[in-house]
């Protein structure tokens, strides 16, 4: 009997298991199921460590891309930067196929992040922070990779993502007439900087805590470069410094400590790497942006996220904190 078209299949831990058992260096004494999004995350157990399995989906990332990702971690580990690199099977291939029910899907085991996620970061973690990012962009500033990844401009983060997001305005359409209105504000403040200044390569695009760890002794460790692309190298500090408006919005610090906090960081990565000051006025800008590319992302990987709050009360919530960082950040 023909199997059914599927949108997306769930690989199996058990036969995981054995397969990584059999392609890799390894001793698998586990593999667990942890996470469904765009792309799946496993767990891998051995006795002595463990790593983190994700499979991609075609449609999301191709093999291409997949490539270059692996190549850019593979620069920084080299230049050493601690990150999550990718491990390579008994053959020197990064890279796994698997025939799955929906069709080709890849595979890549990564070194698992050692310490932990911290929202809030002390001093000594904001210094290692700020030096550690500038390091990674003196590596990716002007490097050009085998393969092409995304590159962040009007077009990706502006343009695209407004027509994707037009149908999920249905039932909101003041919503979208105050992106596509304040993206023509936001396409008239950029032009007005001197980018041609700005230090441009490889940038992360999604610098936010869940994405990377710190130990015991404050060593930082990042991962998941799923986002890298082509942009502004600020695009990472902007991440960054949104995270603690978040904080701030939710009472989770004070806005005086969020301050802190940021100088704190920028100041170590001016000891490391030069950032101008027209680098960071253009950093609510630029997030405007972010927000647009994300919330158009969610959209169209909604199904395959599986989440249920992509609704017409979140878009309410999510224009409504655009617009108060625009008011509290923008000059237009």
């Amino acid at each position: 009997m023909d199997i059914f078209p599927a949108q997306y299949s769930t690989l199996s831990s058990k036969a995981l298991q054995q397969y990584i058992s059999d392609y890799y260096d390894l001793t698998v004494t586990r593999c667990q199921y942890l996470l469904r999004g765009v792309s799946d995350t496993y767990v891998i157990h051995t006795d002595q460590t463990k790593f983190i399995l994700k499979v991609y989906r075609s449609c999301h990332r191709s093999y291409n891309e997949i490539e270059s990702e692996i190549e850019l971690l593979n620069r920084l580990k080299e230049g050493g930067v601690k990150v999550a690199h990718a491990l390579a099977d008994k053959k020197g291939n990064y890279v796994q196929r698997f025939n799955a029910a929906e069709g080709e899907r890849f595979g890549v085991i990564f070194i698992f992040a050692p310490g932990k996620t911290s929202p809030v970061l002390s001093e000594k973690e904001l210094n290692t922070l700020g030096s550690e990012v500038a390091k990674i962009h003196n590596i990716t500033a002007g490097l050009e990779l085998q393969h092409r990844r995304i590159v962040y401009d009007i077009n990706s983060t502006l343009i695209n993502p407004l027509k994707v997001l037009e149908p999920a305005f249905a039932d909101f359409p003041e919503g979208y007439m105050y992106l596509k209105e304040t993206t023509g504000k936001v396409k008239a403040k950029l032009a007005q900087f001197d980018t041609a200044r700005f230090s441009y390569g490889y940038c992360h695009y999604d610098l936010l805590p869940k994405n990377f760890h710190f130990d015991e002794d404050s060593n930082v460790t990042f991962f998941d470069f799923d986002w890298v692309g082509k942009g502004y190298l600020v695009n990472d500090i902007m991440t960054f410094f949104f995270q603690y408006y978040w904080l701030v919005n939710y009472k989770k610090i004070s806005a005086e400590d969020a301050q802190w906090a940021f100088d704190t960081f920028i100041a170590a990565y001016r000891q490391v790497r030069n950032l101008s000051d027209e680098e960071l006025a253009a950093i609510p800008y630029l997030w405007f942006g972010f927000m647009v590319f994300g919330t158009a992302f969610q959209y169209e990987n909604y199904d395959d996220m599986t989440n249920n709050y992509f609704n017409t009360r979140y878009l309410k919530e999510r224009i409504e904190m655009i617009k108060q960082v625009a008011e509290g950040h923008c000059t237009f």
